[in-house]
C-alpha cells in the first residue's frame, strides 16, 4: 500500500510539475512575442524569419492581415505582408509576384537591383519596423527578402471612396458644384487643382495613438504668416490621444477659448472656399476621413460671409450681406423683445397693437417668459428631429409637426397666436446664417437673452449684448482677434466686411498676412481710367 501511495504521488508530482514548466514555457513565448511589438522602434533584423515572427506577433489575431511567402528569383526566400481591403491585390499579382517569382540567372541581389525591378512608381524603403506597422496600416504592401535588413512599401493602396459630389450643406446658385472627399489624397489634389503654383505647401502630421490619421497642413508660401503656420505646427504636434474621427476633435482641441460658444476655426466642404482663404494668406487643416477642412484664423465676419457673396456683382452681394446681418439681430433678439415688451414695457407698443396681443394672452395661464422657453425648446426640438430623421421623411415631420403643434397649442390655450409668430420668425431667420456652427451658437444665447429679458426687461437685453459684446473683443482665433478689423479698427479692410466692395476696389489682403506681400492685384484694375494707384510686382 506504501508503493502504491509512492507511486501514485510521484506520477501526480510529475504531471504538475509538467503543468507548470508547460504553463512558464507558454508564458515566456507570449512575453517574448509581447516584447517583440512592444518595441515599434527597433531596426529590422538581418534575420528573416526573426522580422516575419515580430510582424506575426504584431498582427496576431487579425484574419485581413495577409502573409503570402515566396521565392524572390526562385533563389531567396521572400515575403510580402497586406491588408486585404485596403491594398490593390490585383498589382500585387501583377506588379509584384508575377515579376519577382521568375526564375533568373542573377549572381547577387542587392537593394538596389530589387528597386529597379520593381514597375511600380511609389517604392520607398523601409528600416525601422514602426516604419513596417505604418506602411502596412496605410494599405501599402511591405515586401520582406532574405539577407537584407531593408524592407519595401509599396505604393498599390487601394480601398472603396465616395466620389467626388456637391456639398450638401454648402449648396450654392452659382459657382463650382465638388466638395472634398474622405479621402485626404483627393482633398488634397482638388486644392492643387485650384492653386497650380509650386508656392503651395502641404505638410503631413500623423495624429493619434491609435487611429494613425494624416493630418495636412496646406498654406501658400510668401502669404501665409511664417509665424502662424509654426504656430498652427506647434499646437497639432502637442496633441496625444487616441484617435481622430473628425475635423471637430482637431477644432477643439487647437482653438484659443474652448469655452466659448463661437467657432474660432472656420470649417468648409468646397475647395473654392479654401483656396480663396488660402489666398488671403489664410491656412487649411484637412484631416484624412473627413471632407471638412478647417480654415484658420478667421474673424466673426467671415462666418456671416458666403461664397455667393463673390459669385454675383458687389450691389447683390451687399444687399444680401445686409440682410444677413439683419435677421442675425432678429434670429438673436426678437423673442427676448418680445417678452421685455409685453412684460415691463406695454407703453412702447402701439394702442391697437398691444389689445390684439392682450386678446391673444388672455386665455394663456403662463407669462410671457416661459410661454417664449416652451415655444423654442419645442422649435429646436423638431428642427433636430428633422435632421436626424431620414432624408425622405425629416422634411416632412418637422413642417407637419410645427404646423400641428403650433395650431394646437393655439386652439388649447397654451400659447398665444403672436409667440407662435415671433417663434416662427425667429426660426426662418437662423437659416439665413450662413454656418451651421454659428447658427447653433446664435441658438444657444438665445436662451439666456431670453430669461435677461424675463427678467430684467430691456436692461437685461442690454446687459446681454454688453457681455456678448465683451466676450467678443476677448476671443482670439489663433492668435487673431476675432472682430477684426473693426476691434482694432481697420479702415482699409472694411471692404470685404459690412458691405462687400467691387473686385477691383479690393487690392489688399487681411492684416495677418504681414505687410511684405500685403497686395494681391494691381492697384489700377478699376474700369474707371482717372483711378490710379501703386503697383506692386
Amino acid at each position: 500500500m506504501i508503493e502504491i501511495d509512492l507511486v501514485i504521488g510521484g506520477t501526480s508530482l510529475i504531471r504538475n510539475v509538467s503543468k507548470l514548466l508547460k504553463k512558464t514555457m507558454n508564458k515566456d513565448h507570449h512575453d517574448q512575442k509581447k516584447q517583440i511589438a512592444s518595441k515599434p522602434q527597433d531596426c529590422l533584423s538581418a534575420d528573416f524569419q526573426q522580422n516575419v515572427q515580430a510582424l506575426q506577433s504584431i498582427y496576431e489575431h487579425s484574419s485581413d492581415v495577409i502573409f503570402r511567402s515566396f521565392f524572390l528569383f526562385g533563389k531567396i526566400r521572400a515575403m510580402i505582408i497586406y491588408i486585404e481591403g485596403l491594398s490593390n491585390t490585383d498589382g500585387i499579382d501583377e506588379y509584384v509576384l508575377l515579376p519577382l517569382m521568375k526564375e533568373e540567372n542573377i549572381e547577387k541581389i542587392s537593394t538596389e537591383l530589387l528597386e529597379y525591378r520593381l514597375p511600380i512608381a511609389k517604392v520607398k524603403r523601409a528600416e525601422l519596423l514602426a516604419d513596417c506597422i505604418e506602411s502596412i496600416s496605410n494599405g501599402n504592401p511591405l515586401l520582406l527578402y532574405e539577407g537584407e535588413v531593408n524592407a519595401f512599401s509599396l505604393g498599390l493602396a487601394k480601398w472603396e471612396k465616395r466620389s467626388i459630389e456637391e456639398p450638401v450643406a454648402e449648396s450654392g446658385i452659382r459657382g463650382p458644384r465638388e466638395g472634398f472627399n474622405e479621402c485626404l489624397r483627393i482633398s488634397t489634389s482638388q486644392l492643387r487643382r485650384i492653386i497650380k503654383s509650386p508656392a503651395l505647401k502641404i505638410q503631413s502630421i500623423i495624429i493619434g495613438k491609435y487611429t494613425r490619421t494624416t493630418v495636412a497642413i496646406a498654406y501658400i508660401e510668401g502669404l501665409a504668416n511664417k509665424n502662424l503656420i509654426e504656430e498652427v505646427s506647434n499646437r497639432l504636434k502637442k496633441i496625444e490621444i487616441d484617435g481622430i474621427l473628425e475635423s471637430q476633435y482637431i477644432e477643439e482641441l487647437i482653438e484659443d477659448y474652448p469655452y466659448s460658444p463661437f467657432p474660432q476655426l472656420l470649417s468648409t466642404e468646397r475647395p473654392d472656399i479654401a483656396c480663396a482663404n488660402l489666398l488671403e494668406g489664410r491656412i487649411a487643416i484637412l484631416i484624412e476621413g473627413t471632407p471638412f477642412v478647417l480654415i484658420a484664423p478667421i474673424s466673426f465676419f467671415s462666418l456671416l460671409q458666403s461664397q455667393e457673396d463673390y459669385y454675383q456683382g458687389f450691389m447683390v452681394g451687399t444687399l444680401i450681406r445686409w440682410l444677413r446681418y439683419l435677421f442675425l439681430a432678429i434670429s438673436l433678439l426678437l423673442p427676448s423683445l418680445y417678452v421685455a415688451v409685453t412684460t415691463f414695457h406695454q407703453e412702447m407698443v402701439p394702442s391697437d397693437l398691444l389689445l390684439s396681443v392682450a386678446a391673444a394672452r388672455e386665455s394663456v395661464p403662463f407669462p410671457a417668459l416661459v410661454e417664449a422657453l416652451m415655444m423654442e425648446v419645442t422649435f429646436e426640438a423638431l428642427r433636430e428631429a428633422g435632421i436626424r430623421l431620414p432624408k425622405q421623411v425629416g422634411a416632412a415631420v418637422s413642417i407637419v409637426g410645427a404646423l400641428v403643434i403650433g395650431q394646437a397649442a393655439v386652439q388649447a390655450g397654451l400659447v398665444s397666436a403672436p409667440m407662435v409668430i415671433v417663434v416662427a420668425i425667429t426660426g426662418i431667420a437662423s437659416f439665413m446664417i450662413p454656418r451651421y456652427i454659428a447658427g447653433i451658437a446664435i441658438r444657444m444665447i438665445r436662451f439666456p437673452m431670453i430669461v435677461l429679458a424675463g427678467i430684467f426687461g430691456l436692461l437685461g437685453i442690454v446687459m446681454g449684448l454688453i457681455a456678448i459684446a465683451i466676450h467678443l473683443c476677448t476671443i482670439r482665433s489663433l492668435g487673431e482677434p476675432y472682430l477684426a478689423p473693426i476691434a482694432p479698427l481697420k479702415r482699409k479692410e472694411l471692404k470685404d466686411v459690412l458691405w462687400k466692395s467691387p473686385l477691383w476696389m479690393m487690392d489688399q489682403r487681411p492684416h495677418f498676412t504681414g505687410s511684405y506681400n500685403k497686395y494681391r492685384q494691381s492697384t489700377d484694375q478699376s474700369p474707371n481710367p482717372n483711378r490710379g494707384g501703386e503697383t506692386e510686382n
